[in-house]
């Protein structure tokens, strides 16, 4: 049991909120790198993917593994993309921090959904059983190009912002 709900429950609520926070980052981050900013889905997407990272910890841990680095990367990443975003309103370079960091920590989360798609998935995980086979190293090497580029569109209207100001 964790927080009253059996494993199974409090995994379908973690999976969940990633789902939110993933959805949410992929409307905010884009309209951010049009130079749009949407407040409170930009809000759903960071406290989402924070809840993400911190419910991840509290699953059973009995050693270190990937999973949990994850989350710690992902926990550190996001002290500066709340710090960028609400203690410093974006103002000066805190837009290009928060448009790396919230490119980052959205990559980290899609890269998880797609390993657990391949592990879960009969499908892909047919395609792929191990996880070491191209078909998701492609579907892992489109992701990082996809969100290299979406990151690099965010920077650079952070930047733009900044320098209008």
């Amino acid at each position: 049991m964790i927080l009253g709900l059996t494993i199974a429950q409090f995994t379908a609520l973690h999976v969940a909120i990633s789902l939110i926070a993933i959805a949410a980052g992929l409307i905010a981050l884009p309209a951010f790198a049009r130079g749009r900013i949407l407040p409170r889905t930009t809000g759903v997407f960071l406290w989402t993917t924070l809840l993400t990272s911190l419910t991840g910890f509290l699953f059973p841990i009995v050693a270190f593994t990937p999973a949990l680095g994850f989350g710690i990367l992902s926990t550190l990443i996001l002290v500066a993309t709340f710090w960028a975003w609400y203690g410093r309103k974006l103002a000066g370079s805190a837009a290009a921090i928060y448009a790396v960091t919230a490119t980052l920590a959205l990559y980290l989360n899609m890269f998880v959904l797609v390993v657990q798609s391949f592990l879960k998935v009969p499908a892909l995980n047919a395609l792929a059983p191990n996880g070491t086979e191209p078909p998701f190293a492609v579907a892992q090497a489109m992701l990082l190009i996809a969100l290299v580029g979406l990151g690099y569109l965010a920077f650079t209207a952070a930047r733009r912002r900044t320098a209008a100001a």
